[in-house]
């Protein structure tokens, strides 16, 4: 099969190469998906170049989680009912050498979600990373029926996730973004209110429409966004983080029990199992009601898997996705 391999961590454009390699076959408990559309998340370059500290599995890395296809051979113990399902992936890479980036991968049959009738599978490839680690933002602390969620980076694949998800649940939506252009996304997401964060005037705009404060805080950039989630945050509110940045926050300890807030972490690798039970079934919920759509949309070819990794490593707005055979949507 052809499939964008790196053997070694570094620049897209000096490890990344598009090679014939060997078509994986299902084991016990797995499915093989024919890959119509692999998604790029920031995870993927991190990996990739390096960035994140994470050890090959094997002589070649075939990169990115997220994608969708059609499922085209099952390992024993898997229903053969599940031949011709379409499906969407997540985590395909972890702690395994076949990730989306390729003809074929090879997925434990849990991680290949079945999409509802009518979503495409351009859609399908764009959940996995950010609409899991969205759902476990929300809901990790309980429901967000009739909350105030506030989604800070509402134009980015989580934050519009976030937002999709959080609406559908029944809260009220705020988010935050850095443009014009950003908060029109975030709005056609759903959100209700749209704040610039760099603004002086922040908190007092997001204060005069939650003037008791939000419930429950997606936040993206802790360090850099705390005071301002600890201006506008409701006595136990929930903060939760899916992001790190290279300067770590100073915590106010004494008001954080004062005001018996929480400060909760995300990290899509480590989540327990029932987490992504939850995501598969929330999401999927989501889909055949409609409740969440494509971001933006820059489609690269699999042959150009170095840019379409360097598109989301520059801070491409939307989603990015590599063609790998279209031909099955």
């Amino acid at each position: 099969m052809r499939a964008a391999v790196f053997r070694d961590h570094g620049p897209a454009g000096d490890v990344l190469r598009v090679e014939e390699i060997d078509t994986p076959a299902p084991g016990p408990g797995e499915v093989r998906v024919r890959v119509a559309y692999s998604g790029v998340n920031p995870t993927d370059w991190k990996w990739r170049s390096g960035a994140v500290p994470l050890p090959l599995t094997a002589d070649f890395q075939v990169p990115n989680h997220d994608g969708a296809g059609v499922i085209d051979e099952v390992g024993p113990g898997v229903s053969p009912s599940r031949l011709g399902e379409r499906v969407w992936t997540y985590l395909a890479a972890y702690r395994r050498p076949y990730g989306t980036a390729a003809e074929y991968t090879v997925v434990p049959s849990d991680q290949a979600v079945p999409l509802p009738p009518g979503v495409p599978l351009e859609l399908g490839a764009m959940l996995g990373v950010p609409a899991v680690t969205a759902h476990r933002c929300l809901f990790a602390d309980g429901p967000v029926t009739g909350r105030t969620v506030l989604v800070a980076g509402g134009a980015g694949a989580v934050g519009h996730y976030a937002i999709e998800l959080a609406r559908a649940a029944g809260a009220t939506v705020l988010a935050t973004v850095s443009s014009p252009e950003k908060a029109a996304l975030a709005r056609e997401a759903g959100a209700a209110h749209v704040v610039d964060y760099r603004s002086a005037d922040a908190a007092a705009q997001i204060r005069a429409v939650a003037p008791e404060g939000v419930d429950r805080i997606v936040e993206v950039a802790p360090a850099s966004n705390l005071a301002l989630d600890l201006a506008v945050a409701a006595p136990s509110a929930t903060i939760v983080s899916y992001a790190a940045e290279a300067t770590q926050p100073t915590l106010p300890v004494r008001e954080l029990m004062t005001r018996n807030l929480v400060l909760r972490f995300v990290l899509l690798y480590t989540l327990p199992a029932e987490a992504f039970r939850l995501a598969a079934a929330d999401v999927t919920a989501a889909l055949t009601a409609g409740s969440l759509t494509p971001l933006p949309t820059t489609v690269f070819p699999l042959e150009s898997t170095a840019e379409a990794h360097d598109a989301v490593e520059g801070g491409a707005v939307g989603k990015v996705l590599i063609a790998v055979d279209p031909s099955l949507s």
